[in-house]
């Protein structure tokens, strides 16, 4: 990756700016973050991608940090592009990332923001060198289920659920630990994570009973694992789970049936978490390393 561009002198016509992509969406009509083969499937990369290769003149690729499934929201989602230095020298743009976040406001939707565009320190990459990242799951027990307000972030689910169960159920998983049983296997990938935490909290109100939050970090997630998770310990806290099966769980080398998915439209990313800028190049060497079995 190449210096940030010079306000001196003409541009090499092969010289390239790493760009920090700050995000936010609600994931309700999109099929998820990733492209797909069909075109007509509205995701949040092909849709920012887009915008940003209008904006720029040429064509950009996005890294991210996490790629979020199909109704799942970003409040601080990150993601990396190599743009040429010369598209950033445009008279809108004058050099300076940070009035993309403007020229991107008049051309995305009103699901997705830019809300912040930087050059990337030396070494950063948006998915290796990341620490963790950090959800959130919100979900109504309520009969009537979630206000009309929260509809979007908010699942419902159907049986009251005691809070100290599902706490217990958490409790068992977090570590460093083979979540085979949480997630949707794809080929030659580990399912080795490490789960920091998981923790519980009773977030209702006199206008808004029965709400539940928990807040999920681990270094990384597979395929649908946080759902899976929070599933698992909405089960348990409802009575439909044993809490003592949790540690069971974690000795099951393949997507376990007795674990359900919770509803994509209670979870957001909430945050993802860097070292400081001299260690970003270290960090996303180790993240590259394969994980050794547990």
């Amino acid at each position: 990756m190449s210096a940030p561009p010079s306000s001196e002198g003409a541009q090499d016509p092969g010289e390239t700016v790493r760009l920090r992509l700050d995000l936010a969406y609600d994931g309700t009509g999109f099929h998820g973050w990733a492209k797909q083969a069909d075109p007509e499937l509205r995701t949040v990369e092909g849709t920012l991608a887009d915008a940003l290769s209008l904006v720029l003149r040429a064509p950009v690729e996005l890294t991210v940090a996490g790629r979020t499934d199909r109704g799942v929201h970003a409040a601080g989602q990150v993601a990396h592009a190599d743009v040429p230095a010369e598209s950033l020298n445009q008279r809108a743009i004058g050099g300076n990332p940070a009035r993309l976040v403007r020229r991107m406001s008049r051309l995305l939707p009103g699901d997705v923001s830019l809300t912040g565009a930087t050059v990337a320190p030396p070494g950063f990459d948006a998915r290796f060198s990341a620490l963790r990242r950090r959800y959130r799951y919100r979900v109504s027990t309520a009969p009537a289920g979630p206000l009309p307000t929260r509809r979007v972030d908010t699942a419902s689910w159907p049986k009251p659920v005691d809070l100290g169960l599902a706490q217990v159920a958490a409790d068992a998983l977090v570590g460093l630990h083979d979540f085979a049983a949480f997630c949707r296997a794809k080929p030659h990938a580990t399912t080795v994570r490490d789960l920091e935490a998981f923790t519980w909290r009773d977030c209702s109100t006199p206008e808004e009973p029965g709400v539940l939050e928990a807040d999920v970090v681990a270094d990384a997630f597979c395929w649908s694992m946080v759902r899976s998770l929070v599933g698992w310990c909405l089960a348990v806290g409802e009575g439909r789970r044993d809490p003592a099966a949790s540690a069971g769980l974690l000795n099951e080398r393949e997507r376990s049936s007795a674990v359900p998915v919770a509803p994509a439209c209670g979870l957001t990313l909430v945050a993802v978490d860097y070292p400081p800028d001299e260690e970003l190049a270290e960090r996303a060497r180790a993240t590259r390393a394969t994980r050794p079995a547990v």
